[in-house]
């Protein structure tokens, strides 16, 4: 519990620190670091949903129309039940659930880290998540800390064969986001993997767990299509309208080739470089063994990042759920620490510089929807 008390503490200033760089930027330009942090992009479609409820549409050009109906129920669940039973605003709500779900998470992974590859790594795994270049979101009143936190402890209950757990913690996180679909996809994966190795002699949890994984995601889905008439595809008109769709990538490459040819503000540069380390990284899982959910879990959403159409420059805010990504990156520093001390304590710096800063020119500078 100690050493799960310094991966989680480590984790807090790591975010502590980047939320006071943004505060202090956010002072400097007159803004206001808790209207950027709570209350900024989708987070204020979320809020929307907590106090009313679902039926807001705003029509822009021809074909499109944004929807709220394109954002799933859990988190503004969890902010409407918090702010009925504590005296906050649905901002603070938002941000209260975020930071928790982001110390679940943080806590879920480190226990991925001990179980595959020791308490250095895991230690290593929650900073490194801590310190990616977008893990501002980790701090905002945004899903992917939620989602994490399913993710992270699922996964875990997965290969501790806690089958009804996996499946259960799977379809919450299937009712907090669109690509949540990839820890069912994990635990389903899994419990057929493990089928066929014990030739069906299973026990009868484990196809309950697999059953009960696809649920949040597909009953939200179903009742938007019900809701829109059209019950299959209703919730993908709705994502179409958003400019979200499932087109094997042609959107991304075309994005691609406008930033080489044309150039662009930083950040869409920068979504190409994290969406690019990511595919790497998931190689590197792979050379490494990587056991089976880890890898369907992470490929699943790094799937849905890349051959799918919409805001390009949210891409990396989709991978954040991907932790298993970070293993390998974990280990090879954990193995320099032991070696060379001061090489990883160059790295680590490094990279809390880059997050604060890119993390800090996201929300307080760059005026893009994250």
């Amino acid at each position: 519990m100690a050493t799960a008390a310094t991966a989680l503490g480590l984790f807090v200033a790591a975010r502590l620190c980047g939320v006071l760089v943004l505060a202090a930027t956010a002072h400097l330009t007159g803004k206001s670091t808790f209207a950027l942090l709570g209350r900024s992009w989708d987070s204020l479609w979320y809020l929307g949903i907590a106090t009313h409820g679902y039926g807001r549409t705003l029509h822009f050009e021809p074909g499109v129309i944004h929807s709220d109906l394109a954002f799933f129920p859990l988190y503004p669940a969890l902010v409407r039940t918090v702010t009925a039973v504590v005296p906050l605003s649905g901002g603070a709500a938002g941000l209260l659930v975020s930071w928790a779900a982001a110390m679940a998470a943080a806590w879920g992974m480190y226990r991925v880290g001990v179980l595959l590859h020791g308490h250095g790594v895991a230690t290593m795994l929650v900073l490194l998540w801590g310190l990616l270049p977008h893990s501002v979101v980790l701090s905002m009143a945004y899903t992917e800390p939620v989602l994490t936190a399913f993710a992270a402890w699922s996964l875990y209950a997965v290969l501790t064969g806690r089958w009804l757990w996996a499946g259960t913690l799977a379809a919450l996180a299937g009712a907090s986001r669109p690509n949540g679909f990839a820890v069912a996809a994990a635990v389903i994966a899994a419990a057929g993997w493990e089928a066929w190795k014990r030739r069906g002699r299973v026990p009868r949890t484990l196809w309950t767990g697999a059953a009960l994984a696809p649920l949040g995601w597909c009953a939200f889905v179903l009742w938007v299509g019900f809701r829109k008439g059209d019950p299959l595809d209703g919730y993908f008109a709705v994502q179409r309208g958003w400019g979200s769709r499932f087109d094997f990538g042609a959107d991304s490459l075309d994005f691609v080739r406008h930033l080489l040819l044309e150039g662009d503000r930083m950040v869409f540069p920068m979504t190409m470089v994290i969406v690019a380390a990511a595919v790497l990284l998931y190689a590197l899982l792979i050379a490494d063994h990587a056991p089976l959910p880890l890898l369907v879990h992470s490929g699943t959403l790094l799937l849905i990042t890349v051959a799918g159409s919409g805001f390009f420059e949210s891409k990396p805010r989709f991978l954040l759920p991907a932790f298993p990504l970070l293993l390998p990156l974990a280990c090879a520093l954990t193995r320099t620490a032991r070696a060379r001390p001061l090489h990883a304590v160059l790295v680590v710096g490094a990279l809390a510089g880059l997050s604060m800063a890119y993390g800090t020119y996201l929300v307080a500078i760059a005026d893009t929807p994250l």
